[in-house]
């Protein structure tokens, strides 16, 4: 009975580790919405990190969050820090591109529950009056 259980177990680690094996090394997500704004308007939201706690889901998981904020108010070098409770866990992030208004990267480092550097990136497109966001996240698979 012993072996049975062994082997069932050295299956499963078999078929983990094929499955994280043939996993690519790089990893791209990306989601666009449209927003009823100018895309002046809605960069301007996004290129200051004092704004964020107004829109940003993760601010409303935790309102007891200790956040902090360095160099300039917006724009290339602003930066924002975070920790929270397990859902938003803690981290930074740095405006390393802004090009007003079309498009903002962030360096984007997660020190916990998981530790990782990855980029985020908004484009912003003009739809008539409206502009269209598309928010992008992309790093290396760990």
């Amino acid at each position: 009975m012993l072996t049975y259980i062994l082997l069932g177990i050295a299956v499963v680690v078999a078929l983990l580790v094929i499955v994280v094996a043939t996993r690519p090394a790089d990893f791209r997500y990306e989601r666009s919405a449209t927003m009823n704004a100018s895309p002046a308007e809605v960069f301007a939201q996004v290129n200051n990190f004092h704004n964020w706690q107004e829109w940003s889901p993760w601010a409303k998981r935790d309102p007891n969050s200790k956040t902090a904020y360095e160099g300039p108010e917006a724009g290339e070098g602003a930066k924002f820090s975070w920790s929270g409770n397990n859902e938003v866990g803690e981290g930074k992030m740095t405006i390393v591109e802004s090009t007003p208004p079309k498009k903002l990267a962030i360096r984007l480092e997660f020190l916990r529950p998981m530790k990782a550097i990855n980029t985020a990136e908004f484009v912003f497109n003009p739809v008539g009056n409206q502009t269209q966001v598309t928010w992008s996240m992309h790093g290396k698979n760990s």
